[in-house]
């Protein structure tokens, strides 16, 4: 199976009542296991998470932190960016140079780096002196 083809089958498990805006991510672990999450809302908005934390969080509970690729998937006009918070997640488990695809379910898509998601990185070199 393809990074997007679980993005697309996991992203109709997404629990959006609200927003009704699901999103689905697959990340393909330095091992080649893929780990998938979707958007899980909450009627209070801002307890919710989001596609890519929960495939992290999938990844990190099956004792791997390495991402190789990470893909993801909503029903938008164009490709939508994972948000800062995620763009940070995603940063913690993944070199500058692995790739982030970014889809919509009729078939566009856009891929960089984590290097050119999240320029001027926060990583653990800045708390060298800690």
């Amino acid at each position: 199976m393809t990074l997007l083809q679980a993005a697309t089958t996991v992203r109709h498990n997404a629990y959006a009542p609200y927003s009704r805006f699901k999103v689905g991510a697959a990340i393909r672990a330095a091992s080649g296991a893929i780990y998938t999450g979707v958007n899980v809302e909450n009627v209070a908005y801002p307890e919710g998470t989001c596609a890519e934390a929960g495939a992290i969080a999938a990844m990190v509970a099956a004792g791997e932190t390495v991402i190789a690729e990470v893909c993801v998937i909503a029903d938008s006009p164009e490709p939508v960016p994972p948000c800062g918070g995620c763009r940070q997640k995603i940063a913690e488990f993944a070199g500058p140079d692995v790739m982030v695809t970014l889809c919509t379910t009729d078939g566009k898509s856009r891929s960089m780096s984590v290097a050119a998601l999240l320029p001027g990185r926060f990583d653990a070199s800045h708390m060298a002196r800690s």
